[in-house]
């Protein structure tokens, strides 16, 4: 499933700069993650980026974006044709 950022946020912006996907952007209260773009770093990493450099764990699963690993698979080859997968 997607990533979203709770309200835990401290709008530091360590995470929007770790996504691969450049799915994080800044809002208006804190960042937020474009469930579109976003793939949970599969493709690139074995851990979630965002949730990696967060100081207050913000990132979480976003329960109402629930995708299987091949599902956020074939986002990473939507989002980045011809790159294979690490």
């Amino acid at each position: 499933m997607a990533f979203k950022i709770s309200d835990e946020c401290i709008a530091c912006g360590s995470c929007e700069a770790e996504c691969p996907n450049e799915a994080i952007s800044e809002g208006d209260e804190f960042y937020e993650i474009n469930p579109d773009k976003c793939t949970e770093c599969v493709g690139f990493y074995d851990t979630q980026q965002c949730l990696e450099v967060c100081p207050v764990e913000a990132p979480g699963a976003d329960p109402d974006h629930q995708e299987t690993h091949d599902e956020l698979l074939a986002k990473f080859r939507a989002l980045h044709p011809g790159q294979e997968p690490a």
